[in-house]
């Protein structure tokens, strides 16, 4: 198999250690516990200001992909793991021991430039291993995707890229991002409540997961984060990640295939009043739905129209994406596809000339022409006006042929031509006859 697959997680979807051993593995009923406990961590997993697309050299590395529920509450919604995935790709024949799996964990605190770029790196090795014309495609979850458009798009990896499947990828941002920065996120239970807040806004990642589109509410209509003031947060990091986003372009519509949650209420717009954002779910009066994270607008590339057909809708929430079997098929139909033309297939469309009357006992003299067209046996049928078939006859017929049925009674008759073999579809063509007694003299 000359041909990798790499799967990528979305943000919160990659385990994480440093010298001590791990600092972001928590899963399943321990996710639970974990928000007593990740105050802990948080001096740990915080990144410096002005980290921009660098990594801060805390010795924090990814480790694998989730295999389980995760959720930082109040960071980005709680998501299933990825062996379900993992296994449909293992069905298909890919293997990270054959070397053409590759799940790419990665640091989610990070800028999706430099993974973007790291991925780079790690794709060419992988691709150089099997062989020179290798390719790779990416099937990627929620923030994954923008990491693979980065790499795609901005580190030279597209002529090695058959295609790019994004689950539930936020293409312009999500307004649920935008709520959790401003507001701050301070989740837990009465008196055993943690801040989350500073360490969320030290994220360029989560800063690239807010709305490219214009979203926020204004005299003038809706605006975008650029064009407003975003109480409590840097004014740097935003506009360096909507110029993230603006870096990104359609170069690679066509191999893109993008699988879009659907029909659950979703924060699409947003108000800012006295330093707080409140979200809701219409975009200019109308609600367009989402995945319950990524709103329908979100979920698009910049100038494609929600109606378009490369956009591929189920009905499920963003944190079951990657494990529902729905989008799982949809997945397997996508790598699996060939790029081949199915040769053209020419129908035969035959000509019949039939008199509309005929005398009963002398022969109905039909006539079968063909134009254009290869030689071939037709079929050629009297039928009368029960639909029995009185006679057939199966003449290879090259450009005209007569054919004479004798010994009708007199009524309605039908002559049909069809095809009688495996091949060229032939048009069928029917014309009506009536057989009259011949005249006493």
């Amino acid at each position: 198999m000359n041909h990798l697959v790499v799967v990528l997680p979305g943000i919160l979807g990659s385990t994480l250690k440093d010298r001590d051993g791990m600092v972001w593995e928590v899963s399943g009923k321990a996710a639970l516990k974990a928000v007593l406990t990740l105050g802990r961590s948080l001096k740990r997993l915080r990144l410096p200001a002005g980290i921009g697309d660098e990594h801060p050299g805390d010795g924090i590395e990814p480790v694998a992909l989730m295999s389980d529920l995760h959720v930082i509450p109040g960071i980005w919604t709680p998501l299933k793991g990825y062996d379900r995935v993992t296994k449909r790709l293992n069905s298909l024949g890919y293997a990270v021991e054959k070397g053409t799996l590759l799940l790419f964990a990665y640091d989610w605190r990070l800028s999706n430039r430099y993974n973007g770029a790291l991925l780079a790196r790690k794709v060419d090795e992988a691709l150089d291993k099997l062989g020179p014309d290798a390719k790779v495609s990416f099937v990627c979850h929620s923030m994954g995707g923008l990491v693979a458009r980065w790499c795609i798009e901005q580190c030279g990896m597209a002529e090695r890229t058959a295609k790019l499947i994004t689950m539930g990828t936020p293409y312009r941002g999500a307004a649920s991002a935008l709520e959790q920065l401003v507001n701050g996120v301070r989740k837990g239970l009465g008196p055993l409540a943690i801040d989350l807040t500073e360490f969320a806004r030290s994220l360029p990642s989560l800063h690239q997961l807010m709305p490219e589109y214009a979203c926020i509410a204004s005299p003038n209509g809706l605006v975008k984060t650029t064009e407003t003031t975003l109480p409590e947060l840097d004014a740097k990091m935003v506009a360096d990640a909507m110029a993230f986003h603006g870096a990104l372009t359609d170069s690679f519509a066509d191999q893109t295939y993008a699988i879009l949650g659907g029909k659950q209420p979703t924060a699409t717009t947003a108000k800012i009043a006295d330093g707080k954002v409140t979200c809701y779910r219409d975009y200019e009066g109308e609600e367009l739905y989402g995945d319950a994270t990524v709103p329908m607008v979100g979920a698009a590339r910049k100038g494609l129209t929600l109606s378009s057909n490369t956009l591929h809708r189920v009905v499920e929430q963003h944190t079951s994406l990657q494990d529902n079997s729905t989008v799982l098929d949809m997945v397997e139909s996508f790598l699996t596809s060939k790029t081949i033309i199915p040769r053209n297939v020419t129908a035969t469309e035959p000509q019949l000339i039939v008199p509309d009357l005929a005398l009963a006992g002398e022969d109905l003299e039909v006539t079968v022409e063909l134009k254009d067209t290869t030689p071939r046996a037709l079929k050629v049928a009297l039928i009368d006006e029960n639909g029995k078939q009185v006679e057939s006859r199966s003449p290879a017929i090259s450009e005209s042929m007569t054919i004479k049925f004798g010994g009708m009674t007199p009524g309605a008759y039908y002559v049909q031509v069809s095809g009688i073999s495996v091949g060229a579809p032939v048009v069928p063509v029917t014309s009506a006859v009536l057989v009259m007694d011949c005249p006493e003299v």
